[in-house]
C-alpha cells in the first residue's frame, strides 16, 4: 500500500482530491493513477473525466460535474450523478459539489474527487475537504499539475530563467484592483487566468496599473492537448492581434485562457523555445483505418508526432466457418506433428491463443517447435503471449522477407517435415509455395477470416469525404479497398500515406493521389514517413513567410503540390 493511501471506512468511506492537470493525460501522477485504480466513484467535471476514466477500474461508478442551470452568472459546481445507485426517479439529480462528494462517500465507498489543476487552486475543493474534515470523513490530496505553470511549459514560455524574477499568479476572475496595482508596479512575470473575450480587458488593466503598452504577452487556449494554439502579442495590441486572427469575436469566447505578461513571453524566444506546437503533425486528424488492436500502438506513435489520431476498422476478424481444420492443427501442434508454426499476423497469434485457451492450454504447448514470425509487430504479440520466436526476417517484414531467411528442411538436423501455418481466409500462396521449395510439408489452415467492417457513424463519413481529416494512413491494399467502400474516398485536400507500391498502386486506382510512401513495409516507418513530410510542409510555410496550417485548413480548391519520400 502506498504511504499515502488509506483505507476506507466501514461507515464514512475515503475521498481523494485528485489534481488532472492542464488537459494531457500524460501529465497524471504516478500517484493519481494509483488512486484512480482503487477508486469507487468518479466526480470531475465533463473534461477531467475524459482525462481521468482510463485509468479507473472497470465498473467505476461516474459522477461528472455542470455550471447551475438557474444562474448563468456563477460557476458553481453542480454534479449530476450517473451512477444508478445514487438515484431513485431515473432522473439525474443536481447537488452542490460538496454534499454529493459526501454523498458518494457513505457506505465505506472510495472516492475520487478530480478537478482541473491542482486542487490547491481549485476554486471550490477547499470548501469540500473542509465539508469532509467536518463531517469526519477521511482524505487525501494528490497535486496536479497547475494549468497556470504547466499551459505556459507547452507554450514555450519559461516563467524564470537565470535572470530571475518575480513570478505574480493571478485570477482574472476575482482579482481586486489592489491586485492589479501590485501586478501592474512589478516587473516580473505575470501569468494570468481568464476567458478568450477577457484577455483585453486584463491587458487594459495591466496598462492603467503601469505596465508599458509594447510588454510581450502570449495567449494560450486549450493548452497541454493537441488543440493547444498560442498567439504573441503586446499589453497594446493584444485585442487587434486576435481580432486579426479572427478569433474573436466567437461564441467561444468564454473559454480559458492563460495569458503570461512579460519580457519571458517575448515572440522571438517563443520561437525557439515552442517544442510542443512545433511537433511535425501538431493538430493533425490522421485517420487509421486498422482494425483497433491493430491500430493502437500506430496511434501511440502518431500522438508522439502531435496528431490526434481517429482508429476506424475496415476489417473485422471472425472464426473461420468450419472450426475442424484449426482444431485438428492445434491437436497436431501439441502431439508432435510440426517442426515450425509461421505466425504471418498478430491475428493468427490471437486466433491460435484463443484456441489455446479453449483447450486449458498455454505456451508451453510449444515446447520443442521453431516458431516463426514475419514481423515486428507479430514477434510482440508472441512475447506477450509467453513465447518468443525463433526466427524474424532480418530484412524485409513480409512473406518474401521470411522465405529470404527460411532454412531449408534438412532430413538429417529436421526430424520433422511439416509447417503449421495459421492464416486468414485470403490466400498466402507465396509462403507455401515458397516453404514448398524449400522441401517442406505446408499444412495451410484457415485461423480466422476477414470480412469488410460495418460503416463508421455518419459524422465519421462526412469527415472523410469532405476534407475533415488532414492525413490517412493506407496500411494495405485492403484497407484502401474496405474504407473507400464503407465510408467513401477521402478528400483531395487529405494528404495519402501508403506503406508500399501495391498499396499505393491500388489507391491510385480509386482516384487517390499518394503524397507519401514508406521507405520499408512497416507500419512505424509508414507514420515516421509522414512525419517527415510534416516536418518538411512547416518548414516549407516558415521559410515563406506563410502562417503554419494543417492540410485541412487549405481553402477549397487552393492547388497543392505533389510530394512523396
Amino acid at each position: 500500500m502506498s504511504p499515502t493511501t488509506f483505507p476506507a471506512g466501514p461507515e464514512q468511506g475515503h475521498v481523494t482530491f485528485l489534481g488532472a492537470g492542464p488537459g494531457d493525460p500524460g501529465l497524471l501522477t504516478l500517484r493519481a493513477v494509483e488512486a484512480l485504480s482503487h477508486a469507487d466513484v468518479l466526480v470531475a467535471e465533463h473534461e477531467v473525466l475524459d482525462v481521468v476514466r482510463t485509468h479507473a477500474r472497470q465498473g467505476v461508478s461516474e459522477v461528472h460535474t455542470d455550471t447551475d442551470p438557474s444562474d448563468p452568472g456563477t460557476s458553481t459546481p453542480q454534479l449530476k450523478v450517473v451512477d444508478s445507485a445514487s438515484t431513485t426517479s431515473g432522473v439525474p439529480a443536481v447537488r452542490d459539489a460538496a454534499h454529493l462528494v459526501m454523498e458518494a462517500a457513505r457506505g465505506g465507498r472510495r472516492v475520487v474527487r478530480a478537478v482541473t489543476g491542482d486542487p490547491g487552486l481549485d476554486t471550490y475543493a477547499a470548501e469540500e475537504m473542509l465539508a469532509c474534515a467536518a463531517a469526519g470523513v477521511p482524505f487525501e490530496v494528490v497535486p496536479g499539475i497547475a494549468n497556470a505553470v504547466g499551459v505556459p511549459a507547452y507554450a514555450g514560455v519559461p516563467l524564470r530563467d537565470a535572470e530571475g524574477a518575480d513570478v505574480r499568479f493571478v485570477d482574472a476572475r476575482t482579482a481586486s484592483d489592489r491586485c492589479w496595482t501590485e501586478v501592474g508596479a512589478s516587473d516580473g512575470t505575470v501569468v494570468v487566468s481568464t476567458t478568450l473575450d477577457s484577455v483585453a480587458a486584463a491587458a487594459g488593466e495591466l496598462v492603467s496599473a503601469g505596465r508599458k503598452p509594447d510588454t510581450p504577452m502570449t495567449v494560450t487556449i486549450a493548452g497541454t492537448t493537441t488543440r493547444q494554439r498560442t498567439w504573441s502579442a503586446t499589453l497594446g495590441t493584444v485585442a487587434q492581434t486576435l481580432k486579426q486572427a479572427k478569433v474573436l469575436p466567437s461564441p467561444d469566447g468564454g473559454r480559458p485562457v492563460i495569458a503570461v505578461v512579460g519580457e519571458r513571453s517575448a515572440s522571438a524566444r517563443r520561437e525557439k523555445l515552442s517544442w510542443f506546437e512545433s511537433k511535425p503533425l501538431f493538430g493533425w486528424k490522421v485517420l487509421v483505418p486498422r482494425t483497433k488492436e491493430q491500430a493502437a500502438s500506430l496511434s501511440d506513435q502518431l500522438r508522439s508526432y502531435g496528431a490526434v489520431p481517429s482508429e476506424v476498422p475496415t476489417i473485422a476478424v471472425e472464426p473461420p466457418r468450419t472450426p475442424q481444420q484449426m482444431e485438428r492443427a492445434v491437436k497436431g501442434l501439441v502431439t508432435g506433428r510440426y517442426e515450425w508454426i509461421a505466425f504471418t499476423s498478430v491475428n493468427a497469434v490471437k486466433a491460435v491463443r484463443e484456441k489455446f485457451e479453449e483447450y486449458g492450454l498455454d505456451a508451453r504447448a510449444f515446447a520443442g517447435i521453431k516458431v516463426a514470425a514475419v514481423g515486428e509487430q507479430t514477434a510482440k504479440a508472441l512475447i506477450a503471449f509467453g513465447v518468443k520466436p525463433d526466427l524474424v526476417p532480418s530484412g524485409e517484414q513480409s512473406a518474401a522477407g521470411l522465405l529470404e531467411d527460411w532454412p531449408p528442411y534438412d532430413p538429417v538436423f529436421d526430424p520433422i517435415d511439416r509447417v503449421f501455418l495459421p492464416r486468414a481466409d485470403i490466400a498466402t500462396e507465396t509462403l507455401v509455395a515458397g516453404l514448398i521449395e524449400l522441401g517442406w510439408e505446408v499444412d495451410d489452415v484457415t485461423a480466422y477470416r476477414t470480412v469488410r467492417a460495418s460503416p463508421p457513424p455518419a459524422t465519421t463519413r462526412e469527415a472523410i469525404k469532405g476534407g475533415g481529416f488532414d492525413a490517412v494512413l493506407f496500411t494495405s491494399s485492403s484497407t484502401v479497398r474496405n474504407l473507400v467502400g464503407i465510408a467513401g474516398k477521402p478528400h483531395n485536400v487529405t494528404v495519402i500515406a501508403c506503406i508500399g507500391p501495391a498499396t499505393a498502386k491500388t489507391a491510385e486506382e480509386h482516384g487517390l493521389r499518394v503524397d507519401v510512401m514508406a521507405p520499408e513495409p512497416s507500419v512505424h516507418k509508414l507514420a515516421e514517413a509522414l512525419a517527415d513530410f510534416g516536418l518538411r510542409r512547416r518548414a516549407s510555410a516558415l521559410e515563406a513567410g506563410d502562417p503554419v496550417t494543417r492540410p485541412s485548413e487549405r481553402r477549397p480548391g487552393a492547388r497543392r503540390r505533389r510530394s512523396s519520400t
